[in-house]
């Protein structure tokens, strides 16, 4: 098989690598490595949290904990956000800030969660929030207060209550599976004896786009995850494939062989207006928008081995992006569209990031099975699938390489992640 063709199988049936076991059991999280400049932060047990089926203060500790960011010092109390503050006790203990709060179980079911964050160094009050939750959006609203401690202690947005979409496989059954960023709360979006792969976040957070394989050919869906309505994209002749959203979520990108050989495509959500981009006389596929919508990067073989290439969103001329090795795949561009994910196989196949305006490389991972790279929405970590260690799961990289995680199950297949939006 030449370099090419197994370029080509490699791109679209990548997802189809099987897997034994069962894969029903909740992701366990693994933490490696810490930031260079962690925060030291006292969590304080919240009063009468025990009332609520999820323990907020545990749940605060784990995201901030798992960020790198965080220092979490044991507070070895309990604190309600009435409580009074000795500043300088907690400034001895270590801790430049403090987290309090309390839960309340309402009258009509809810529980009221309040939590105040205190400054130690300043003495004085930096945050906090009140939130009303049913049962089941407890953990929500402990991720909701996690994210404000990492906005207001960092200065950049917490994405600790977005969500994860991923496939597993257990046998003959694949599973497109939704969970919190954190592994929690895993539902079933969909199930099917035919592969799942390639599966891309609407940027309002109510739909997944996907290829299903289910009609004995690859077909592009998007299902919306709040009414379960699928609506078929692409289902030209050939491959249809890689869908990716535009920012404002009213386009996909898509790469299709209606012609001939795969080239990209854009199209409308609701599956009218196909339009040709690409015009090459190679493989051109996995096409993403920009941040601003303005240009799509894919990869190409047009310079003999696959790169990754920059267009207008109208088409026309395509500039090379990568130039560091010689095969360079599965682009993805963070939020502020100044970093640029791809898989490289030099020893073997692993993550790297490219710093658009500077040209600098940095690989990120250690392994050489790496696939799927996703950024989460503040663009701080990028999540992939790895099979490093002889099993298949997922990790999270932060995007200077200090800070690692890994997601897996006890047995089965995990992967093609994509990290999902802030929820408006």
């Amino acid at each position: 098989m030449t370099t090419m063709k197994k370029f080509h199988y490699w791109i679209v049936c990548s997802g189809l690598l099987v897997g034994a076991g069962a894969a029903h059991a909740q992701l366990k999280v693994e933490i490696s490595g810490v930031g260079s400049n962690q925060i030291p932060i006292a969590i304080a047990a919240f009063a009468d949290e025990s009332v609520a089926p999820a323990q907020m203060s545990a749940i605060i500790k784990a995201d901030l904990e798992r960020s790198g960011a965080f220092k979490v010092i044991d507070a070895g109390a309990t604190l309600s956000e009435t409580s009074e503050i000795n500043y300088a006790q907690w400034k001895a203990k270590g801790a430049d800030a403090l987290v309090v709060g309390s839960v309340q179980r309402l009258a009509d079911g809810r529980f009221d969660v309040r939590y105040k964050l205190f400054d130690t160094i300043k003495s004085g009050q930096l945050s906090a929030l009140g939130l009303a939750a049913a049962p089941q959006f407890t953990r929500l609203s402990a991720h909701k207060i996690a994210d404000d401690i990492y906005l207001k202690l960092t200065g950049a947005r917490g994405a600790f209550a977005t969500r994860i979409a991923y496939v597993t496989q257990s046998g003959r059954e694949y599973r497109l599976e939704v969970a919190d960023a954190d592994g929690e709360g895993i539902q079933v979006a969909l199930r099917s004896n035919e592969p799942i792969i390639s599966p891309s976040w609407a940027p309002d957070g109510t739909k997944v786009a996907y290829v299903s394989f289910e009609k004995k050919k690859p077909v592009v869906y998007v299902q919306n995850l709040v009414t379960r309505a699928r609506t078929v994209v692409a289902n030209e002749k050939g491959s249809n494939s890689a869908p990716s959203w535009s920012p404002d979520g009213s386009r996909l990108a898509v790469a299709l062989s209606r012609d001939g050989h795969t080239q990209v495509y854009i199209v409308n959500a609701d599956g009218s207006g196909l339009r040709r981009l690409s015009n090459s006389n190679g493989i051109d596929t996995e096409p993403q928008f920009s941040a601003d919508g303005a240009s799509i990067y894919f990869t190409s073989d047009r310079s003999g081995g696959p790169q990754i290439y920059r267009m207008g969103v109208d088409g026309g001329e395509a500039k090379r992006v990568t130039f560091g090795g010689n095969y360079n795949i599965s682009p993805r561009i963070a939020s502020d569209g100044k970093t640029l994910a791809y898989i490289s196989r030099r020893d073997g196949f692993q993550l790297y990031a490219l710093d658009l305006a500077s040209g600098q490389e940095t690989r990120l991972s250690d392994s050489g099975s790496d696939e799927s790279p996703s950024f989460s929405p503040n663009g701080k970590y990028i999540m992939y699938a790895t099979a490093a260690g002889g099993r298949k799961s997922l990790a999270v990289v932060s995007v200077d390489g200090k800070v690692k995680q890994r997601l897996s199950t006890q047995a089965g297949t995990i992967k093609e992640p994509t990290w999902g939006p802030f929820m408006k």
